[in-house]
């Protein structure tokens, strides 16, 4: 019986072992492993038996519930090749893969080592949990930069490349995003020289469920050049010599950092001399002095100078440069109106196109000069309010002009080529230098030309006679007709007065008509020589191109002047001497005082005196045939002028406005043409 008592005592302490045990386990739910085996080994000791299902299922109720994803610190129990034993409280440890470090597992942690991990995945079986260690840390960087991006805190990046508007930027693993308007407060040429920097930014654009991290530099270059500017320009005047560094190169200067505020320095005002870009005196990153020219606070801008800390050349060109002396220099720049030549740096002169030869023809500097070539020159002038020299190449080569009288004298024939043609004439090279002028009416003897094109073309080669010789005006007359007889020589030579001769009507006239008698060779038949019957037009004996003989009546050489009549061929008792004189300049003979008296008093005082100048010349015809060698010019000039009208004219004619008219206007274009030649000439 006692074992039985014994069994049922020990029950009861048993129950009443385990209902204060779990009494305890409600009050103590958080206590430590340590409290739990303090009360697990009183039971034991109380009740003599070790219960493990009740410790594991005790331990595992007290065990922290852990889900994929979270973030936990533990400490590093293990180091191998496949991976990292991490022990973060959980009833195994966890594993991070040794994919994690790139550069080995045994360099980068060791045992001991306290390490934070993201939970991927936790199994409730024997699998033990993978752990990242990459994830912890991206995650805490997300974090800082979320932080920092609250705060408007800058943070520090390293560039690692630039992509398309801009350049990526590491933040501890975390990629982000700088626009290309965002890295510098001043305009940015080139991106590649900032790959591989370390740069401070600041967060702009925050987006971590997109991944998205948007950077600004210029936010923080924007608060320290604002500092600076405002210092600067609080400091600065012009006039003002201070230290800058060159930043940037355009084509037409340089911009210069002068503390927090760019200003500009101009190409032109670099130096004295001509530069022709910016990059043959700086490049960025030079440290220079430059003076203040201009200076605008409210707009921020600033002019500078570098070639006004340097003496200018100009103030001592007039003692250095007399006129009339010769130099040497450099070709800086060739135009087509000329070229300019550097004496010395800053000191420029111009030779103008007509200046570098004495020919007259036109020639492109560009084709004879180059950038650089070294020349001589005599200076014209100098202008030192201006700041211009002018410059001449031809003085210093013989003038063609001072022998010209000497190697072409007037007759010589010479052979040259047509280099311009004008309205009165044409130009022909004689040799370099040269040019003599072919006037219209020295051109040919055949025919009348309106306009040289009619003959000549340009660069056609022709033969001339040298007629005149102008060597202070420079000017030289030349005759292409005169190499050839006139048409009135050929005539005078083989005609007398009493020969007949065939002609052409060439044209009407009140008084007569023309007829052609070769060509450029003209003949006048008066209306009264046309017919025995009195004739009130010509129109009605003759017609416009009809061939008729004719009997030649005078020759005059001094005027080349041909008298002709129709009645008075084949009438050898007819006299051969015309007593009516032809007082224009035409060749081929015009009006006689008759017909200009008539115009001039009209057709009505002509009839009022008809019976009396039919009579006197019915009176005069027989006087006339026999005294015929006398009478041949003195009557005329004798006679008055109104008298030798009433003889000339009929009073049937009409006013001859017509012949008036055309002897005007080729007396007029007989001197026009003299006085056209010479002013061209001079214009040439």
């Amino acid at each position: 019986m006692a074992p039985e008592v014994n069994n049922e005592t020990e029950d009861t302490k048993t129950g009443e072992s385990s209902v204060m045990d779990n009494t305890e386990k409600k009050d103590a739910v958080a206590n430590a492993p340590v409290q739990a085996a303090e009360d697990v080994s009183d039971e034991q000791h109380n009740s003599g038996e070790i219960d493990f299902g009740a410790i594991l299922e005790q331990f595992e109720q007290e065990q922290t519930v852990y889900h994929p994803g979270e973030m936990v610190e533990g400490k590093v129990v293990g180091v191998s090749d496949r991976g990292v034993l991490v022990d973060f409280g959980y009833k195994s440890e966890g594993v991070i893969p040794a994919e994690e470090f790139p550069g080995g597992v045994e360099g980068s942690v060791a045992v001991g080592d306290t390490i934070e991990a993201i939970i991927k995945s936790i199994h409730t079986g024997d699998a033990p949990p993978v752990l990242s260690r990459s994830d912890a840390l991206s995650r805490k960087v997300w974090n800082d930069l979320e932080e920092a991006f609250k705060n408007e805190t800058a943070v520090v990046g390293k560039i690692v490349d630039k992509t398309k508007g801009g350049l990526r930027v590491d933040i501890n693993g975390v990629e982000a995003f700088l626009p290309g308007s965002q890295i510098d407060s001043r305009p940015i040429r080139g991106l590649d020289s900032y790959i591989g920097q370390d740069i401070e930014a600041r967060i702009i654009k925050f987006s971590r469920r997109r991944n998205n991290i948007v950077l600004s530099r210029k936010v923080i270059t924007d608060t320290v050049m604002n500092e600076q500017k405002a210092e600067t320009l609080g400091q600065i005047e012009v006039g003002y010599v201070v230290e800058g560094t060159v930043k940037n190169l355009t084509e037409y200067g340089a911009f210069v950092d002068i503390g927090g505020i760019d200003g500009l320095l101009h190409v032109t005002d670099m130096s004295w001399g001509r530069i022709q870009n910016p990059s043959e005196m700086f490049k960025p990153g030079d440290h220079i002095q430059v003076k203040v020219l201009k200076l605008d606070r409210e707009k921020e801008k600033i002019s500078l100078g570098y070639k006004q800390l340097q003496p200018d050349p100009w103030s001592t060109v007039v003692e250095v440069y007399h006129v009339n002396t010769t130099v040497k220099g450099k070709v800086s720049s060739v135009t087509e109106y000329g070229i300019f030549v550097e004496l010395e740096p800053g000191v420029e002169g111009l030779v103008h196109v007509s200046e570098i030869s004495w020919s007259k023809r036109s020639v492109s500097p560009k084709r004879m000069f180059h950038r650089g070539d070294e020349v001589e020159v005599q200076v014209l002038g100098v202008d030192t309010e201006e700041k211009r020299i002018s410059l001449g190449m031809k003085q210093l080569q013989e003038n063609p002009w001072d022998t010209v009288a000497l190697r072409y004298p007037v007759g010589t024939k010479i052979r040259g080529k047509v280099r311009n043609i004008t309205d009165f004439g044409a130009f022909v090279e004689i040799e370099d230098g040269i040019d003599g002028l072919v006037h219209v009416s020295d051109i040919t003897w055949a025919k009348k030309l309106k306009h040289p094109k009619e003959l000549l073309k340009k660069d056609q080669e022709v033969e001339a006679i040298i007629t005149h010789i102008d060597t202070a005006g420079q000017r030289l007359s030349l005759s292409m007709k005169d190499l050839t007889p006139s048409a009135w020589e050929g005539f005078v030579a083989t005609h007398k007065p009493g020969d007949t001769v065939r002609g052409k009507v060439s044209r009407f006239t009140s008084f007569g008509v023309f007829v052609e008698l070769g060509e450029g060779l003209e003949g006048l038949c008066h209306i009264s020589e046309l017919s025995e019957e009195r004739v009130e037009r010509p129109e009605d004996i003759v017609q416009l191109g009809q061939e008729m003989d004719f009997k030649i009546l005078r020759i005059e050489n001094e005027d080349q002047k041909i008298g002709l009549s129709f009645r008075a061929v084949g009438k050898d008792d007819e006299p051969i001497i015309d007593t009516r004189q032809y007082t224009s300049g035409a060749k081929g003979g015009m009006a006689s005082l008759g017909e200009l008296a008539n115009l001039k008093f009209g057709s009505a005082a002509a009839e009022e005196e008809a019976p009396k100048a039919e009579k006197k010349e019915k009176k005069a015809a027989k006087p006339e045939a026999e005294e015929a060698p006398a009478a041949e010019a003195p009557a005329a000039e004798e006679a008055p002028a109104a008298e030798t009208a009433e003889e000339a004219a009929p009073a049937e004619v009409a006013p001859a406005e017509e012949p008036a008219a055309e002897t005007a206007a080729e007396t007029a274009e007989g001197s026009a043409s003299d006085t056209e030649e010479e002013s061209e000439q001079t214009a040439a």
